[in-house]
């Protein structure tokens, strides 16, 4: 009798995706992106490349949003992809709008305690979601309404800072100063991070459109 084949074969994982995984995978690679971009920039400090990492974040939620509709148009869907998502959504959503924010001049100590603060929020919201997904789509294949802000809303905080940056509001002369508690810096505006995340970790619904 012949033994079961046991040996691990070649890209199996990658026969096992979906066409919606790939637009998934997308979305991680501009988020990846975008973290290279602001590295970059505090090595050069050309700002071309921060005007790079935000445009890079509207791309990865197109990549979002046409992975979900794919896999309803297909009917096909994976806890796989599910995690995929979001996974992804962490890194375009979180760390990189986290990222930068700290690019563009919050570096105080404050700074990365709100941007960290933000990033663990995201993180949060999306593993509640997974595990509450069955249950706030009613029983059907769709959610109805999500349970505190989606991490990519953060996308407007982005689009703040690009703005900023088309300004030359970077650094030192990033918008509101920096004030001085306890001998560390905090930038005023960094608290927009500390709301988006508070919203995120929230009870409030949101239709899911």
């Amino acid at each position: 009798m012949d033994e079961p084949d046991t040996k691990p074969k070649p890209f199996s994982m990658i026969r096992e995706f979906h066409l919606a995984d790939w637009f998934t995978l997308a979305n991680a690679f501009c988020g990846v992106g975008a973290l290279f971009a602001v590295m970059t920039f505090l090595q050069t400090g050309d700002v071309r490349h921060i005007y790079f990492a935000c445009g890079l974040i509207p791309a990865a939620l197109v990549f979002d949003v046409l992975d979900g509709r794919i896999a309803r148009w297909r009917q096909k869907s994976s806890e796989l992809g599910r995690e995929l998502d979001s996974l992804a959504d962490v890194i375009s959503f979180g760390v990189a709008p986290a990222a930068i924010a700290y690019g563009c001049g919050m570096q105080g100590l404050w700074d990365r305690v709100v941007l960290v603060f933000f990033v663990v929020c995201g993180v949060s919201r999306l593993a509640r979601y997974n595990i509450t997904a069955v249950k706030l789509s009613g029983g059907g294949d769709k959610v109805k309404y999500f349970e505190g802000t989606p991490i990519p809303t953060s996308l407007l905080l982005v689009i703040v800072l690009w703005i900023a940056a088309l300004q030359g509001s970077v650094g030192e002369a990033l918008w509101g100063g920096a004030l001085h508690l306890g001998g560390f810096r905090l930038h005023p505006l960094v608290l927009m991070f500390a709301l988006s995340g508070s919203l995120m970790i929230s009870r409030i619904r949101i239709p899911k459109l």
